[in-house]
Formats: structure tokens, C-alpha cells, sequence
């Protein structure tokens, strides 16, 4: 068989294999949320509450939008004319146009360019969640963030940038393959590296305290028979008033994290049952089912650029002559942000599924609805949260179930509805 047909077969075997994957995992049934129960949890709410929340949100909403739309349509002109070509050859040429330099600084260049133009964008959010009091960041340690985050992605980005054009360049006719199989093994790795190396850029993580709460969430975990390694404080106060706890890392790594904020703002039985939340997405591998089928998602990705790169008319507005060489990255990215657009209310719809299941998980290992519907209220609260957001944005975006959802779960559950 010819390497193309190669490429059809084992794109359809991990396609086959992920949704199978998916179907055997992602949790389709979700316990009952009625929505008279959601509107008299909405009722509970302060109106002032609710509608802070709400006014909050409808301020951030236009720039959310324009921002996507704008990066979008930059995207486009990048990627379906000769802008893109242009910007990776004029990167490449200080180094004779290599094509490892045009590979690496020129899609860095590239994505330079889609950052800068959202870089408006994300300084207005960041003004709305100032002046709402969500964040305490001064937009120097704002900048500061911002270019830690910039550089990190510069690192991951340079690599695989290199990988994969190396790649390309080398096996012209089979790179589909290896690349496929670098994918997949590149998202595991980061599954495993990023919480250990990326997290302390942004926070600094220190042990709890001795004492009863950090006994308390090192006995739940040890009930739930979920190893960890340590429970650590991060020092989110320093930016944000906003509370989050989360169970970081896989196998040896896997640790408790909970915010400082959260230790200011909740009460020590709120703060279990957001923790046997999280455990429960331990205790279900939520994080190495995502891995696999990211791997599996990103080795069919690649397939599919492959065999994309037959279709003469994208080539040629793009200016270029095959999809494998550094003056298509442009390209890439149109085709990365489609598939992001299409595939992304499907992400969130299995997102929301996740977290209900660990929602059920929580109320089960902790045996308490009540405080767990008294932490999603603050939750809400203290994080801002439209309560009760409109559906089709719900539908598209969210990938937690709304705060009157989790509240009306928790409510269900006390009555044994299952």
C-alpha cells in the first residue's frame, strides 16, 4: 500500500479507538439536577449576589467574543493567504533560511503575531476583574504573568515546532507516522512534567499546616484510596481573590493543592468536600483518561494534516507547496482553530459530565449535600459565577455544570435520587 492509504487505514483505527475509549469512560449518565430545584436554589441566592454575578459577566462578554472573533479572522488571513508563508521566510532569513530556523522562529513569529493582537483584549478583562475585585494584581505583576506564560509557551512551542518539522523533513513520505506516534507521547509527557515544572512558575506551593484539616484531607484521601503525595498550599492570594482546590499530578506527583484564599473564605468542611471532588477525579483517572484520549486525539490530528496536504487549493492559498514544510504553519493553525471550534462544544459537553460524576463522588465519600450545596454557593459568591448563565453559552462553553445545577444535584442526592 502507498503511504497515503497507510495514513487513511491508521486514521481510521484511532478514531475507531478513541471513541471506543470514550464511550467505555466518559460518564453518559448524570444524576438528576431538577430544574425546580435549580430555581429555588437560585431562589436562596441574594439577588444582589446574583445580580453582581451576572453584571459581571455581561461585562466581560463583548470582549470574550470580540476577542475570539478578531483571533479568528487574523487566523485566517494568516493561514488561507501568503501572509503566513511570508512571516515564517522573513524569520528564517537572518539564518540563511534554514528550515529549522524558519520552522521554530517563524511559527514563533507567527503566534507572536495572534498574541499581540489579543493582547488588548486580555488587558480589558483584566481592568473588569480589578474593578470588580476578583483580581488584586497590579498590571505590573499582571505583565509579569503574562510574560511567564509567554515564555513557557515559547519553550513547548519551540519544541514541538522542532520535532515535528524535523520530522517532516526528514521522512517527507512517512512523517505522518512518526509524528503521530511523537504526539501522542508528547501529551503524556506533559500530563506528567507540567504539574511538577509549570505550576511553580505561576504559584509558589508550600506543605500545609499541621494540623486538623490537613489530617482530615489526608484521611479522605487514604478512605478513598487515592495516594498523594503531600497537600500544599498555593498562594493565589497574591493575584486573585478567588478559591479552587485541585488534585495535581499523576502516580508519585499527585498532591492536594488548595489555595490560600480558599483557607480565608471557606470553612474546613467546605474545604473537604471541595477536596473529595477533586479526589474523585483521581479515584476515577479523570486525568489519565483525558491524557489517552488526548494522545489518541492528537496522533489522529496529525494524520489528518497529512492527508489534508492533498488538497492543492488550501496549499495554494497559502503559498505553499506541501503542508510539511515550515511556510505552511499558517495553515496549521487555521486548521487547529476549525477543529477547535467544531470539537469544542463536544469538549465541554464531556467536561460537564466529568464534573458531575465527581460532584456524586464527593457527596458519597463525604456523606454531607448540605455542605456541599453551602460550598458551591460560595463558590459562586466569592468566584462571581452567573448562577444561572443562558443556556446556549452554558451549552457551548461551560465545562462545570452551572452553581444552581451542582446545588440542585446536591439536593437531589439528599432525597436518595440517584
Amino acid at each position: 500500500m502507498t503511504p497515503r492509504l497507510w495514513a487513511v487505514c491508521a486514521l481510521v483505527v484511532l478514531l475507531g479507538a478513541l471513541i471506543a475509549y470514550a464511550a467505555a469512560t466518559v460518564p453518559w449518565h448524570r444524576a438528576p439536577h431538577p430544574r425546580a430545584d435549580q430555581l429555588a436554589a437560585l431562589d436562596r441566592l441574594p439577588s444582589e449576589q446574583v445580580a453582581r454575578g451576572r453584571a459581571f459577566h455581561g461585562e466581560l462578554r463583548p470582549g470574550r467574543y470580540a476577542g475570539m472573533l478578531t483571533g479568528l479572522i487574523l487566523t485566517l488571513a494568516l493561514g488561507l493567504t501568503p501572509l503566513g508563508a511570508r512571516l515564517v521566510e522573513l524569520a528564517g532569513r537572518p539564518f540563511g533560511d534554514h528550515w529549522l530556523a524558519r520552522a521554530v522562529l517563524g511559527g514563533l513569529l507567527v503566534v507572536l503575531v495572534l498574541e499581540l493582537a489579543s493582547l488588548p483584549f486580555a488587558a480589558w478583562r483584566h481592568t473588569v476583574v480589578v474593578r470588580y475585585g476578583l483580581s488584586v494584581q497590579s498590571w505590573g505583576g499582571w505583565a509579569l504573568d503574562l510574560l511567564k506564560s509567554y515564555a513557557v509557551g515559547a519553550v513547548i512551542g519551540g519544541i514541538v515546532l522542532a520535532g515535528f518539522f524535523t520530522v517532516t523533513h526528514f521522512a517527507p513520505r512517512w512523517w505522518w507516522a512518526f509524528g503521530a506516534a511523537g504526539a501522542a507521547v508528547l501529551v503524556v509527557l506533559l500530563s506528567f512534567v507540567l504539574p511538577v515544572l509549570v505550576e511553580p512558575v505561576f504559584n509558589r506551593f508550600t506543605p500545609m499546616a499541621e494540623g486538623p484539616l490537613r489530617t482530615e484531607l489526608l484521611a479522605l484521601a487514604d478512605r478513598d484510596g487515592v495516594p498523594v503525595r503531600d497537600v500544599l498550599v498555593a498562594d493565589a492570594s497574591r493575584r486573585t481573590r478567588a478559591v479552587n482546590a485541585y488534585v495535581s499530578g499523576l502516580g508519585p506527583t499527585r498532591r492536594i493543592v488548595v489555595y490560600d484564599t480558599m483557607l480565608t473564605e471557606a470553612t474546613p468542611d467546605e474545604v473537604v468536600s471541595v477536596a473529595a471532588h477533586e479526589l474523585g477525579h483521581a479515584k476515577d483517572d479523570d486525568v489519565l483518561t483525558g491524557t489517552i484520549i488526548g494522545a489518541l486525539g492528537a496522533a489522529a490530528a496529525v494524520i489528518a494534516l497529512y492527508l489534508l496536504g492533498g488538497w492543492s487549493g488550501l496549499l495554494r492559498l497559502a503559498g505553499t507547496d506541501t503542508i510539511g514544510e515550515p511556510r505552511a504553519i499558517g495553515l496549521l493553525l487555521v486548521v487547529s482553530s476549525v477543529a477547535g471550534l467544531v470539537a469544542g462544544p463536544a469538549q465541554a459537553f464531556v467536561s460537564r459530565r466529568i464534573e458531575a460524576r465527581a460532584d456524586i463522588h464527593a457527596l458519597d465519600l463525604t456523606g454531607a449535600p448540605e455542605t456541599f450545596e453551602a460550598m458551591q454557593h460560595r463558590l459562586g459568591t466569592v468566584n462571581l459565577a452567573d448562577p444561572d448563565p443562558p443556556s446556549w453559552e452554558h451549552t457551548m462553553f461551560a465545562s462545570h455544570p452551572s452553581t444552581v445545577q451542582r446545588m440542585a444535584a446536591a439536593r437531589a442526592y439528599a432525597r436518595g435520587e440517584r
